[in-house]
């Protein structure tokens, strides 16, 4: 089993940054494809980005496309989301995910970590 625990979430004025890492522990994550989620109020948990086993492939919701970039470490076991350029729009829970290559299916996930931008 993995455990996923993200962190660097806070409060950040609109056109601010963060970068928030999902440390993974319990066994490697170097062959899990890795993703990030979002969830606003009210809204529906949402894809955000993943990228490949390697880091090689990457993909984005189109929301986020140019502003943010996932990045992955296998050497500290630890995936990342630099999120610059944030919108109110951004605010929400996000939780990080590992699941096999290969397959579309998510099974491990963090326990989330608030990002709220203020207008």
């Amino acid at each position: 089993q993995v455990q996923l625990v993200e962190s660097g979430g806070g409060l950040v004025q609109a056109g601010g940054s963060l970068r928030l890492s999902c440390a993974a522990s319990g066994r490697s994550i170097s062959s899990d494809r890795m993703g990030w989620f979002r969830r606003a109020p009210g809204k529906e948990r949402e894809f955000v980005a993943e990228i490949s086993w390697s880091g090689g492939s990457t993909f984005y919701a189109d929301s986020v496309k140019g502003r943010f970039t996932i990045s992955r470490d296998n050497a500290k076991n630890t995936l990342y989301l630099q999120m610059n350029s944030l919108k109110s729009e951004d605010t929400a829970v996000y939780f990080c995910a590992a699941g096999p290559t290969f397959e579309s299916r998510w099974t491990h996930w963090g326990q989330g970590t608030q990002v709220t931008v203020s207008s």
